[in-house]
């Protein structure tokens, strides 16, 4: 398969793609004139890391997984430990976040909207 071949059927944009392979991710094999043939391998390794993404892993992570996927004697115990690292970061993201959305919806409510310059909030955005 050429590299339109699999990023439709990975649902990778070829860029995408070419990043993956530059960093090292997939390294698929190039015929005598140079062009990237993609087989069945690459194809699974390109829709494993789509997923892996879209879970939000990083590409550290996904070179994790892809490694830990790809070794027979690995122990489940390490995939879990990348997947409960992940989750513990976004579980503090969302932490974060609503944190952000109980002050701005404070500020918000805080603001009369009107006509005056008072505005409590840019009163908080300036403040120390």
């Amino acid at each position: 398969m050429n590299i339109g071949d699999v990023a439709s059927k990975s649902g990778l944009p070829a860029k995408t793609i070419r990043y993956y392979e530059e960093i090292g991710l997939v390294c698929p094999p190039r015929g005598e004139n140079g062009y990237r043939s993609f087989g069945e391998d690459e194809l699974h390794k390109l829709a494993f890391l789509g997923r892996a993404r879209a879970l939000g892993f990083s590409i550290e992570d996904c070179r994790i997984l892809l490694a830990l996927y790809e070794d027979d004697g690995r122990e489940s115990a390490q995939v879990k430990k990348v997947a409960e690292d992940h989750l513990k970061r976004i579980e503090e993201k969302i932490a974060q976040l609503q944190s952000m959305r109980s002050t701005l919806k404070h500020l918000v409510s805080s603001c009369a909207g009107d006509n005056r310059p008072n505005c409590p909030i840019l009163n908080d955005l300036a403040r120390d």
